[in-house]
């Protein structure tokens, strides 16, 4: 018979890193024996998924998700860390809730090299753009797609220097939420809280402010971001890292 020590050595311990705790629902729904974790960040949950034991974070967007990256992997020993959540597409095949698996991750002028995960389920590979800020226009979407990239965010470089600097191995995985068509009328980078998380009274009361373009608006976003969500829960219930 196999110890038990030498079992649960052998199980890999993965960190899931998110901006938003509703980027992770469509995972965490694919995982058993899910349980908070006190961790000092906003969000962090553990659970059970293909054999791998998952380590689910979200702090905010940007930096705020490397502080995250940062928590775990001081508190964890983990095997392989995982940039996820929503993604804004920046070439015009690439649709909502499609999985988009970064192999080059470009901020600042530095690059990152991201793994490739043995999936089941479809998905489109390419360069990201990790932006410091909210790609919110057409016109930006196009000067970004001009550099050869695919799709845009912004916290996959943060957490990819902390995987870096912890010798993990990195992937970046994403789902499709605004299309290369679509921009914002709202300025959501002017619509932060004093820590950087993105303001829901704030931008509610923005959105109530021009009501006819941008109620509509942030009703499109929500539905587009459950159907992101849902993408990756299906792409994680399919695939190991």
């Amino acid at each position: 018979m196999v110890p038990r020590q030498r079992i649960l050595r052998a199980v890999k311990t993965v960190l899931v890193v998110a901006a938003e705790p509703r980027e992770l629902k469509g995972v965490l729904r694919k995982c058993r024996n899910v349980r908070r974790l006190d961790w000092p960040i906003q969000f962090a949950r553990s659970g059970e998924l293909n054999g791998q034991r998952m380590l689910m974070a979200a702090h905010g967007p940007g930096p705020l998700a490397a502080e995250a990256a940062a928590v775990a992997l001081s508190r964890e020993k983990v095997q392989a860390v995982v940039s996820t959540g929503s993604c804004g597409a920046l070439e015009d095949d690439l649709n909502t809730g499609d999985v988009f698996v970064a192999s080059r991750i470009l901020a600042k002028g530095r690059s990152y090299e991201a793994a490739q995960p043995p999936a089941g389920r479809k998905f489109r590979s390419g360069v990201l753009v990790s932006a410091e800020r909210v790609v919110g226009t057409v016109e930006e979407k196009r000067r970004l797609a001009a550099s050869g990239a695919s799709a845009v965010e912004m916290e996959a470089a943060a957490v990819a220097r902390q995987a870096e600097e912890f010798g993990v191995p990195f992937y970046c995985v994403r789902a499709v939420m605004d299309r290369a068509c679509e921009g914002f009328t709202l300025d959501f980078d002017g619509l932060r809280d004093r820590d950087g998380r993105f303001s829901r009274l704030r931008i509610l009361r923005a959105a109530l402010a021009r009501p006819w373009a941008s109620l509509p608006e942030l009703i499109r976003l929500e539905r587009q971001g459950r159907i992101a969500a849902r993408a990756l829960g299906e792409f994680f219930a399919d695939c190991r890292f």
